[in-house]
């Protein structure tokens, strides 16, 4: 058996935790967590759903899919509910995608630090490409051909692509023609696209440019998403894939079935119940969602000023929530005052020095030399449920004292490190 690890986002929140828990007082920007308050219809509808307890369909009940065929349909992706599957969280879809999809996975460099692990549990290799200069979550289209062919020159069989939409770790979306010019790479080398679009509803801008892969390549492109992020849900696991119209996609997706009966057999009922609701976007969560979009860019794009203020470079962050500094025009410094070199010794230095909790770029499939590390500033808003709701009311959040002096904090210790 392969070496196994935990993941390493989940393992830092657990270490942070311990360390919080016995007193210490760090800034913990390591786990991609929207840290909010439930919705209270949200509650209301999952408290409705607790007296359903049988199993339910796999797939997911009718009127759940019909919801998330709805919400497809309404970001112009028209949806049956035979298209969909509803699952505890849409990281068992994806990797019930790794498992049933034959071939080799291309993923974007960084990217989200679970693609590669799951290849590897389904016996796959995974090729990392790096990102374009102007946006992460896909590979750069014209280095993600030259690896397609290397690729197979030496024997392996990539045909699976993941990209991310909006993207984590860098909080940037690709633009319509990068999608475009993917689509392309993915028509000529027969490539499937999953298309992992679970931060969709978090662009910090409403009248930033939206494609979805699936408009392009609808035969090739499946969608994952899940309320985690958009509504602050993560615990309560509820995820949804949709797979391509035609002979195709419905094999992927019977294949997908197949596999929920042997691993996690249905979504919970009263999680349906949930989901049916949300997805269905009544007047009140399009309201929700506009709010939370509107706080993750506002803390976003300060955290962005403050690291490039400090003589990173970043690209600046368009959704999502999360900043990706480099630090590489700094690196005589920090490695002549700090003797920093790389990728752990930068997150320890932050971590010991000042508890500014990072994740390093290496565990997102970075270079281990290289200087950088995901923020994910969606951990700002305040330690407590009234303090985070306060922020999301708020029409500056930056300017409320608990937002505020955190942010100070963060500056002051990247002011100390690089000067």
């Amino acid at each position: 058996m392969s070496e196994s690890r935990l993941s390493p986002n989940l393992a830092l929140n657990q270490a942070v935790a311990r360390r919080q828990a016995a007193g210490e007082s760090l800034i913990h920007l390591g786990f991609g967590e929207a840290r909010l308050p439930v919705f209270p219809p949200l509650a209301e509808r999952l408290a409705e759903g607790s007296a359903h307890n049988a199993y339910g369909p796999i797939h997911g009940g009718e009127e759940v899919r019909e919801a998330v065929a709805g919400y497809f349909g309404r970001r112009r992706l028209p949806t049956s509910p035979d298209q969909v599957i509803v699952a505890p969280g849409s990281k068992p879809l994806l990797m019930a995608v790794q498992l049933v999809v034959d071939g080799d996975v291309i993923i974007p460099r960084p990217a989200w630090n679970t693609y590669a692990p799951q290849a590897a549990l389904a016996g796959k290799r995974a090729f990392g490409v790096p990102i374009p200069q102007d946006c992460g979550g896909i590979p750069d289209p014209a280095l993600l051909r030259q690896e397609i062919r290397a690729a197979r020159g030496y024997g392996h069989d990539p045909r699976i692509v993941v990209l991310t939409l909006p993207d984590n770790p860098t909080g940037t979306l690709a633009g319509p023609e990068r999608i475009r010019e993917i689509c392309a790479v993915a028509e000529q080398e027969d490539l499937l696209i999953v298309s992992d679009e679970i931060y969709r509803d978090i662009t910090h801008d409403a009248t930033t440019p939206f494609l979805s892969p699936a408009e392009v390549a609808p035969h090739r492109t499946v969608v994952s998403t899940g309320l985690s992020k958009t509504l602050a849900v993560g615990g309560w696991r509820i995820g949804a894939m949709r797979f391509p119209d035609g002979p195709r996609g419905r094999r992927i997706h019977d294949a997908v079935a197949a596999a929920a009966s042997e691993i996690w057999s249905t979504l919970a009922l009263p999680m349906q119940q949930v989901a049916r609701y949300a997805f269905s976007e009544p007047p009140e969560i399009r309201d929700r969602l506009a709010a939370s979009a509107r706080l993750h860019g506002a803390v976003a794009r300060e955290v962005h000023r403050i690291v490039t203020g400090a003589g990173a470079l970043c690209r600046p962050p368009t959704g999502a929530f999360y900043v990706y500094p480099d630090f590489e025009p700094l690196r005589g410094h920090l490695a002549g005052k700090w003797g920093i070199t790389d990728s752990p010794s930068l997150f320890q230095h932050l971590f010991d020095t000042y508890g500014v909790v990072v994740l390093a770029g290496h565990h997102l499939g970075d270079d281990e030399g290289a200087l950088r590390f995901k923020m994910a500033t969606s951990l700002l808003y305040g330690d407590t449920r009234a303090r985070q709701q306060e922020s999301l009311e708020a029409a500056d959040p930056l300017r409320l004292p608990h937002v505020r002096d955190v942010l100070t904090r963060l500056e002051e210790s990247f002011v100390k490190m690089t000067s």
